[in-house]
């Protein structure tokens, strides 16, 4: 399927001026884009091999760089996974770091070290644009949504922030510029609540006539454009998002932000709403896919990939620019709103090869699309290399020659030369977490998952958890869908990686 119209709005976003491009290339380090989509599958992009959906400007990113298939984040959900990415630091070491809610505080502390910070500190101008999903001010359900918001992101290290304030299914659904409500009116302040709803205000659970897109679980409380979310909110008209056009107001920040850093290092954490719910694509992607709303939405996110890549051939930024694009964990089809995902899915596997999803223990909750370019430096290939993502903090370190300090990204370990193709050497292992905090371990082709007692199915999202009171042992090598469980047959092996997480997990980190 091919899109071949273009609205005036999407040409405004790709700047025309490539005659203003800065002497960005003669820089000593890349501007560094991370490109960190939402619940985008393995199986989900067309240059893996399994996706029912074309996706022509990710697989020219691949066919320009290196193409990992052996990648994982540090969880199978967002906000542990991208704490991890942030601070080099597994979630599970700090409590309070679970799914956040849009009024929860800030997750990161402002003590703690992070990738924007060390960055900014190797002379790059750092931004942030799109999901955050990490938390806001000092106190949960404290945040004045109607002044400056602190601490914010940029007591994390990032110079320019435009972010959603938590997550598409969540209030409040506004834009947070710098610390602030973008477009609110003060004689109209914004009220948030995690406890109960304002009086008057209609939710999705009583007023069920109000939607147009109704909940399929859970997203049945305040109604914002016509869909109803998870928490209340009141206040704020001025100020909301339109569902539609998030991927181009996003977009149009992240562009932005590269056009005003061309002539200096800036390093861009661009985080998409696509793939999450509520699912809601422009119209020009609407029904195109023929995969119902999450097929369009894979649509758009693969038109923001071809919006960024453009930019930097404008600005000719695009040889001297590392981009890496990725996903925060795998994925999940009904997520809450009944968008017909599941009923036009056919054959499509959005989890690739592998078993489970996004909140799973099994491989499809942190196997995820890794995709690496920068041109004269990484050579087009595809890398089976076991990498994760945790080590991205380490490996920018030692790119921008910045010394870590001791108990700084304690997790993350220095994958620079991999991270580039200059290596094939495997981690040495990696640990990953699912939605109850239970963890497994991978090293080499051998996965163990420690036994739990929490329940094995998902029964909102239909996933499978791995949760199971029995230790678990995978040959991923010849068992990549984990259909049988070695532990009982090999009784050594689980010993031996039973000791080695917890060894890791007491570790002081």
């Amino acid at each position: 399927m091919k899109i071949n119209f273009i609205s005036p709005f999407t040409l405004s976003l790709v700047p025309f001026a490539a005659m203003l491009a800065g002497n960005n290339t003669k820089q000593s380090t890349p501007n560094i884009v991370l490109i960190y989509s939402d619940d985008l599958g393995y199986g989900d992009l067309s240059c893996y091999g399994y996706s029912k959906v074309p996706t022509p400007n990710v697989d020219k990113l691949a066919s320009e760089g290196l193409r990992f298939t052996n990648a994982h984040c540090g969880a199978a959900t967002s906000t542990p996974s991208r704490y991890a990415l942030l601070t080099g630091q597994y979630a599970w070491r700090k409590q309070g770091t679970g799914i956040a809610t849009g009024d929860a505080a800030m997750i990161i502390k402002p003590e703690q070290a992070t990738m924007p910070r060390m960055l900014q500190g190797m002379g790059y101008k750092t931004g942030a644009v799109g999901k955050w999903h990490l938390g806001l001010g000092a106190e949960t359900g404290k945040q004045n949504w109607n002044g400056l918001i602190t601490p914010g992101l940029k007591e994390l290290g990032f110079d320019y922030s435009y972010i959603m304030a938590a997550t598409g299914d969540r209030t409040p659904c506004v834009f947070m510029e710098n610390g602030r409500v973008v477009n609110l009116d003060p004689a109209d302040p914004i009220e948030v609540s995690y406890i109960k709803n304002f009086s008057g205000e209609p939710t999705g659970k009583d007023n069920p006539q109000l939607l147009r897109m109704h909940p399929s679980h859970t997203h049945n409380q305040s109604i914002v454009n016509g869909i109803s979310r998870i928490g209340y909110m009141r206040g704020g008209k001025s100020a909301l998002w339109t569902d539609e056009n998030i991927a181009d107001s996003i977009t149009a920040k992240a562009l932005n932000f590269i056009e005003s850093n061309k002539n200096q290092p800036f390093f861009l954490y661009f985080g998409t709403q696509d793939v999450h719910v509520p699912r809601v694509p422009h119209p020009r992607f609407a029904g195109k896919s023929g995969l119902g709303a999450r097929g369009d939405a894979i649509l758009e996110f693969d038109w923001i990939v071809g919006q960024v890549m453009a930019t930097l051939k404008k600005l000719q930024l695009d040889e001297n620019t590392l981009v890496i694009l990725s996903s925060d964990n795998g994925p999940v089809i009904d997520d809450g709103y009944q968008d017909q995902a599941v009923e036009l899915l056919g054959d499509h596997k959005p989890w690739g090869p592998f078993r489970g999803g996004k909140y799973s223990g099994f491989e499809a909750g942190t196997r995820i699309p890794q995709i690496v370019r920068w041109i004269g430096k990484v050579k087009p290939a595809i890398s089976n290399t076991l990498v994760s993502q945790l080590d991205w903090y380490a490996s920018f370190a030692a790119l921008t020659k910045y010394n870590i300090k001791p108990g700084e990204a304690p997790d993350s370990q220095n994958g620079l030369k991999t991270l580039l193709g200059k290596s094939k050497k495997d981690r040495q292992y990696v640990v990953k977490q699912n939605l109850n905090n239970v963890l497994s371990i991978v090293v080499g082709n051998w996965k163990y998952i420690e036994p739990s007692k929490f329940v094995s199915i998902n029964k909102y999202t239909n996933t499978e958890l791995a949760n199971n009171p029995q230790p678990q042992l995978y040959n991923l090598k010849t068992d990549q869908g984990e259909t049988i469980n070695l532990a009982t047959e090999y009784p050594d092996k689980v010993n031996e990686l039973k000791i080695k997480l917890e060894k890791i997990r007491k570790s002081e980190k």
